[in-house]
């Protein structure tokens, strides 16, 4: 006969196993998933119902609001030579209505996947918004910025730029209605200016981390 122990030890033993197995199948712990739609004004805003298997072996009905805004790019040029590296200026109403005085914010250049893939558009967005035109650029990474509540994956490349690429004033393109200032820094400031909160833009704080830490100044 087995006694009470060697039950409660046999259980748990399993729920061991159990709970490795969903770790290594994460989809089986997500079912009956729901879509509403919230909102196609700009984006797609939905409103996801599922229910959710706990390491206990209980199923939990839960909801979230996801914004799809599609991925992105973006990308630190930067010239050792001279010690620089090109960003951008421009207002951004979310933080204007979240204690940005003034709204300006100081980037990478960055830029929604519409056509093509990561590297073809981070070109393009290269030139419309600073003028350069740029070859080469190298894919460094990748990361979801706000994953609580935004499906977006932005991919980071870095590029080197020289002053015979310049073949346009940038600003970006007329009918986005951007208004783009474009700044050459040089590197060790910009570094201060995230100490300083002069850049708070996250993707524009990754990026000069990464070149710091590579020391790709250093070369």
């Amino acid at each position: 006969m087995v006694s009470k122990g060697e039950v409660i030890h046999l259980y748990k033993w399993i729920s061991t196993i159990f709970r490795k197995n969903l770790f290594i199948l994460k989809n089986d712990r997500i079912r009956n998933m729901q879509r509403e739609l919230l909102s196609d004004n700009w984006y797609t805003l939905e409103k996801i119902t599922f229910e959710y298997l706990r390491d206990d072996g209980i199923w939990e009905k839960q909801s979230r609001e996801a914004y799809d805004r599609g991925n992105g790019a973006a990308i630190l040029l930067y010239n050792v030579e001279k010690g620089k590296v090109v960003l951008t200026k421009q207002f951004r109403m979310p933080t204007f209505v979240n204690g940005n005085e003034d709204g300006m914010m100081i980037e990478a250049c960055a830029g929604l996947l519409e056509k093509g893939n990561a590297e073809q558009t981070i070109k393009m967005e290269v030139e419309e918004e600073t003028g350069y035109k740029i070859d080469k650029v190298k894919k460094v990474f990748e990361a979801y910025m706000s994953p609580g509540s935004v499906t977006e994956i932005l991919y980071f490349f870095i590029g080197a730029y020289e002053d015979g690429m310049k073949i346009s004033e940038g600003g970006g393109a007329e009918d986005e209605t951007e208004n783009i200032e474009v700044l050459e820094i040089d590197f060790k400031k910009a570094i201060g200016m995230m100490e300083s909160g002069e850049i708070k833009d996250a993707k524009t704080i990754m990026l000069l981390q990464y070149a710091q830490i590579q020391g790709i100044f250093d070369q």
